[in-house]
């Protein structure tokens, strides 16, 4: 009698919503023969409890999947339309790739060619770069230096400083990005003192903002279509890219 109580439980759980137990409705010593009735159903047939947590997990990353689209439809224009971020790829494409990238972060470095390769290969994907600096004084001169460079010299630049800093080895010192500068063609003192403007800090407040209704608080993160990605894709890049056409 108590395999079947505690199988007729299990069984109204993982009906979902539709059926109800009310365990506060027993008294206290019903309640005591239930729990064992349980534990005891649970030990002979394991695989209960693997398929509950099985369809809870799913159930969960369907709300989560949900829940960054609404996230991402309520802040699209801040994502896909703002008026400072780097944008390459193809600026008609079908699809947009949002990244949420700090110069630093190990992982960024690791996958940056792999986000370029794919976007090149593609060939119909718009690439939007976002500046998220959240490891360091580093970081942020990084960042800092990127946009100036952006703001100074325009869209070309930026990509060449970008890919400089990327692969950067040593400190974000002066010394290191009058170097880069250098190398790229851009004039070091303006990119250096353009470092400090408003407007660059505005754009990385306006990214740390975003961020955070995101609830973006790693690097890389991504928004590639309707879908956002905490971290690189466990599929890779291109993968993705293709499970996500075949939704649209």
């Amino acid at each position: 009698m108590k395999r079947m109580i505690a199988a007729l439980v299990m069984g109204t759980a993982l009906a979902g919503p539709a059926l109800s137990f009310d365990i506060q409705s027993m008294s206290d010593e019903e309640k005591a023969a239930f729990g064992e009735a349980v534990r005891e159903y649970l030990v002979a047939n394991p695989e209960t409890l693997v398929e509950a947590i099985t369809a809870l997990e799913e159930r969960q990353a369907q709300t989560a999947a949900m829940d960054d689209q609404q996230l991402i439809t309520q802040n699209s224009e801040a994502i896909f339309q703002d008026d400072h971020s780097w944008v390459g790829g193809n600026p008609d494409g079908d699809l947009t790739m949002v990244e949420f990238m700090d110069y630093r972060c190990g992982v960024c470095r690791q996958y940056n060619e792999s986000v370029f390769d794919a976007v090149e290969d593609d060939g119909n994907i718009r690439l939007i770069v976002k500046e998220f600096p959240i490891l360091g004084e580093d970081s942020e001169r990084s960042s800092r230096f990127a946009l100036s460079v952006k703001a100074l010299a325009g869209d070309d630049a930026y990509k060449a400083a970008h890919d400089a800093l990327i692969t950067l080895r040593s400190s974000a010192s002066d010394d290191a990005l009058r170097g880069i500068a250098d190398e790229i063609g851009v004039d070091a003192d303006k990119a250096i003192a353009g470092m400090q403007d408003d407007a660059v800090t505005e754009i990385l407040r306006k990214n740390y903002e975003l961020a955070q209704k995101m609830g973006i608080q790693g690097t890389p993160s991504f928004v590639i279509g309707d879908q956002l990605l905490r971290g690189v894709p466990r599929a890779g890049i291109a993968s993705t890219v293709e499970q996500i056409r075949e939704t649209m």
